[in-house]
């Protein structure tokens, strides 16, 4: 089931031979934007479209743009060799799944080859109300046989105690080595992640480059650091200019083999939407979006949202917290919801123990009984269907630090 759309004929001939080995029916053509649009409308269970390097890259985009809304479940592989930076970035946010050069048609079919199993699992999750099963030869022991859930921090404002909640976040979910969490440093040009829990970044995300479009389970291990029984971390570039060379494709491999691998891979993401950020926002099962009650992070916020809206990332997978919560700022509850358009579906109390912790290097989710941890804890049961086993004695008598709106 897959549609090329090529204008030029001889191009587009060319092409589809090297995208009948796909699985599925014979591949058809469409030499228009027209013919495209009459090819999907006449099947309705096409997930396919592979955009070749005679459209136009607007036409593409928008294409990509209009389908992630109206049917989420057909990718769009979009062919270009040395496309510009600029298209690259508009192609991502548009929604298009895969970019690869024309000139290599392995790198082309193993594109279309994830778009067309991301589609399946899509299908396979709109129909039975569950994550999409695991792929083939992915490693077992995630629950209940399904793929691990991508938990994706996201703040556009330093300072909000972004890396201080992943951190801690993961350890929460790791429960003492009880399940399998990995901890992925998103921002490529300032990570913080190795310093806040004191690990030297010998290895990490820019050593993925060299693997790209070959990514296996045992390319992503030689890549981690390990933290402690049932953590691990893919750490972020020591110095800045690597970061360049990280690109969304790349992560969007990165973070699809690692969900196969692990029951929880937590993001930390830069303070602004890069390229590497929307490729895992593609990918988000949980987007946890951070703000706190000062009225220039809770604007933001409110811009970070609505931009979110625009990109198509749902809101029900949204959990909009509150860190520093209860802080003595002058705002009410009522001020920051009025701010947010919308209620926080979660609270973090403000300690100053948390700055403590990580000139420390010794996460305060080590401490459950502390609010911090015991807010994080509420929140991984409330929201990530993770309840810790300490929490899971007390039952729900504790709650009281988080407050849930009716989503």
């Amino acid at each position: 089931m897959t549609v090329l759309y090529e204008p030029r004929p001889a191009e587009a001939a060319h092409l589809a031979a090297h995208l009948a080995a796909l699985p599925g029916p014979a591949v058809r053509t469409a030499g228009s934007a027209a013919e495209l649009a009459a090819h999907l409308a006449a099947d309705p269970g096409e997930t396919l479209v592979v955009v070749g390097p005679g459209a136009p890259g607007a036409e593409a985009t928008a294409f990509a743009a209009e389908q992630r809304l109206r049917r989420p479940a057909v990718g769009v592989v979009l062919l270009r060799a040395d496309a510009p930076i600029d298209l690259l970035r508009e192609a991502l946010r548009a929604g298009v799944r895969e970019v690869a050069d024309p000139r290599d048609p392995h790198a082309v079919r193993r594109a279309c080859e994830r778009s067309l199993e991301l589609s399946r699992q899509l299908t396979a999750a709109s129909r039975t109300g569950a994550p999409a099963p695991a792929q083939a030869g992915a490693a077992d022991g995630t629950a209940a046989g399904r793929p691990g859930r991508i938990v994706t921090v996201l703040a556009t404002k330093g300072g909000c105690g972004k890396t201080a909640i992943a951190v801690n976040l993961a350890v929460t979910l790791a429960a003492g080595g009880r399940r399998r969490v990995l901890l992925v440093d998103l921002d490529v040009e300032f990570g913080d992640v190795a310093i806040a829990l004191q690990l030297t970044p010998e290895r990490g995300l820019a050593d993925a480059v060299a693997m790209a479009d070959r990514l296996d389970e045992t390319g992503l291990r030689s890549l981690l650091t390990p933290y402690r029984p049932g953590l691990d971390t893919l750490l972020a570039p020591p110095r800045p200019t690597d970061g360049e060379r990280i690109t969304g494709p790349l992560v969007g491999e990165v973070l699809r083999l690692a969900r196969g691998v692990f029951d929880h891979v937590v993001v930390d993401t830069p303070p602004h939407f890069s390229d590497p950020a929307l490729a895992a926002l593609d990918l988000t099962d949980h987007l946890l979006v951070l703000t706190e009650p000062d009225v220039l992070t809770l604007k933001n916020t409110r811009i970070a949202l609505e931009t979110l809206d625009l990109l198509g990332q749902p809101a029900e997978r949204r959990i909009v917290t509150l860190n520093r919560s209860g802080s003595p700022v002058g705002l009410t509850t009522g001020d920051v919801e009025r701010a947010l358009g919308t209620p926080p579906h979660a609270h973090v109390p403000s300690s100053a123990d948390v700055p403590l912790s990580l000139n420390r290097g010794v996460p305060l989710a080590d401490d459950p009984a502390h609010p911090v941890s015991r807010a994080l804890a509420d929140l991984a049961a409330r929201h990530l269907h993770a309840v810790p086993e300490q929490q899971a004695r007390r039952g729900h008598g504790r709650r009281g630090l988080l407050r849930r709106t009716g989503r």
